[in-house]
């Protein structure tokens, strides 16, 4: 990477703006300041988020003098060496605002689909979060192959046809979600890149290949047999059970008339197993999973039951919230192992 650009740019004026950009992500945060004099100064990024981290409740004094910011706090004082502002790239301009839908539900969708999302850069397009807007309605879904995860919400669109469709990178999107959830978050998307704007803060990011699979088609199989289980109690049991599980090795579960037994274990560390209560139609079924791949669908539930779709131990199973008047909002598909 190009020195400058880990740098943060400070610019003091009527507030303080902070700035961030690697050619590839921009983010800019203003927040109240008093400003004794107006200037800027470049400084280095991630240790300068080190110390902020670390310092004490209490006011924070920046000046800068000679080749140094001079940062205060408390008795606590750093002096920092800055690097030349004429060097930091200029943020590009945030495209057109295509909608805006609040904050804690974008954190909460961005939260749920994530975690599908690879994290090898090998195939780019699987790292990233496909974003599909329709009018009102707005779908994300990512996949590493071996797991899809979708979440559909409405929103706020700034016209009533507006239809885009594009690839942002999945941990983007998480870091936008976890800083931009406090209000609204107006979404902007033109020119291969998305803006996300709230409360001062704003992030661009440059966005991937729009080629994605037809993930639709596989989140809505027929399926012959269902189990509604309380999704704490199980969840809590397969943590508990995987404790025993070798690396890579499967969680077992048997779902019969009235419970699921989960099963992990028997090789040299050890075995488990725990009964938590389900409610089963169709027939008995033995399925086995990889245990986190379970638990990222898990826990992405909002309701308290999850319906776990199954079909046979070979297949994939789909997870999703017990439906009621309306399709459920997050359905998760995980691939089943083979078990030993």
């Amino acid at each position: 990477m190009v020195p400058v650009l880990s740098g943060l740019l400070l610019e003091a004026g009527e507030e303080l703006t902070l700035s961030a950009f690697d050619y590839d992500v921009s983010a800019r945060a203003t927040i109240d300041a008093d400003v004794a004099e107006e200037g800027t100064v470049l400084i280095p990024g991630r240790l300068l988020a080190e110390i902020s981290r670390s310092l004490p409740a209490d006011d924070v004094e920046i000046v800068t003098e000679g080749p140094e910011a001079v940062l205060t706090c408390g008795s606590a004082e750093f002096g920092l060496v800055t690097m030349p502002v004429e060097d930091f790239p200029t943020l590009p301009a945030m495209p057109p605002v295509v909608g805006a839908v609040g904050g804690g539900v974008f954190a909460s969708a961005v939260g749920q689909v994530a975690p599908a999302a690879s994290r090898d850069d090998t195939l780019p397009m699987l790292t990233g979060i496909r974003v599909d807007i329709d009018g009102e309605s707005v779908a994300m879904a990512a996949t590493d192959r071996y797991r899809i995860a979708a979440r559909d919400f409405t929103w706020r669109p700034a016209t009533p046809d507006v239809s885009v469709s594009a690839m942002v990178p999945a941990r983007v999107l998480v870091e936008v979600a976890k800083s931009l959830r406090g209000g609204e978050v107006a979404v902007a998307m033109g020119d291969g890149v998305a803006g996300f704007e709230s409360v001062g803060r704003s992030t661009t990011v440059r966005l991937l290949d729009e080629q994605f699979i037809d993930y639709r088609s596989r989140l809505s199989s027929d399926w012959s047999i269902r189990a509604d289980v309380a999704v704490g109690p199980f969840v809590n049991a397969i943590k508990r059970v995987a404790l025993v599980a070798e690396r890579n090795t499967a969680i077992r579960l048997s779902f019969t008339q009235g419970q699921v037994l989960i099963q992990a274990g028997g090789g040299d560390v050890g075995r488990g197993t725990e009964v938590v209560p389900c409610e089963l139609r169709g027939d008995d079924i033995q399925i086995a999973f990889q245990s986190q791949f379970l638990l990222d669908g898990l826990v992405g539930i909002e309701g308290e039951l999850a319906r776990i779709n199954l079909e046979s131990p070979t297949r994939p199973a789909l997870i999703q919230d017990v439906p009621g008047d309306a399709q459920p909002a997050f359905r998760y598909l995980v691939m089943s192992l083979r078990q030993s």
